[in-house]
């Protein structure tokens, strides 16, 4: 798909849409059901990281599947409805921030894509998942693809999934925790988020210690 650069309505630049190709050719050598796996919320300095795992049935996939980074709220909803009403099979887990300090955000991330895929309905044969890295332990075959998220359908699905899920549990903390506005920023190092902190200290079991600057404020190592 081409799209003009808001830098200059002249130049053009190619966006990359999530298709199927992935899976169809997987399918094609045997190895089906495929799963898309991926995961949200590896950069906040609060909550959980989010994983998970979507199969889709190759006759009735959504339409405007995207990387959840390229959808807005509205659009990621709309499609988390879609596609747990339409897929094969979805599944979800999460490490908490205490998890998350207990080793570290890259292997929590991957423990939690595990889970997800673990707990689909039925048995993939493949497990794409987004990234540069396939989570250790899988029951399957394992791929990882760098921008999975905008190169297959089946990772982008995840995405929306876990994003969403993630939104909705950062929005129920912003429900007990009033004065940090995690419903709006969703657990980033905003300057809200930054100064709620330096006024009311981090949130045990909520915060993640081990990350910057919560690490350096706090003196742990």
């Amino acid at each position: 798909m081409l799209r003009t650069r808001p830098d200059s309505p002249l130049l053009f630049e190619i966006v990359e849409r999530p298709d199927f190709s992935f899976e169809t050719k997987a399918r094609r050598d045997g190895l089906w059901p495929v799963a898309g796996m991926d995961e949200a919320g590896r950069g906040p300095l609060a909550g959980p990281v989010v994983a998970a795992a979507v199969v889709l049935d190759p006759d009735n996939i959504p339409e405007g599947l995207d990387d959840s980074k390229r959808l807005n709220a509205h659009q990621r909803e709309a499609l988390f409805s879609n596609i747990l009403g339409r897929a094969l099979g979805v599944s979800m887990a999460s490490i908490s921030a205490e998890g998350i300090d207990a080793s570290n955000i890259l292997k929590a991330s991957l423990e939690a894509m595990r889970r997800a895929l673990c707990g689909l309905p039925l048995a993939p044969k493949l497990a794409l998942a987004d990234g540069r890295d396939v989570p250790p332990g899988l029951p399957c075959a394992g791929r990882a693809l760098v921008r999975g998220d905008q190169r297959s359908q089946s990772i982008a699905a995840a995405s929306i999934v876990a994003k969403v899920l993630r939104d909705r549990m950062m929005a129920d903390c912003g429900n007990h925790h009033g004065h940090y506005g995690f419903e709006v920023h969703m657990g980033y190092a905003t300057v809200r988020h930054r100064t709620a902190l330096q006024t009311h200290g981090p949130i045990k079991r909520l915060h993640r210690f081990s990350f910057a600057p919560l690490r350096l404020e706090t003196g742990r190592n």
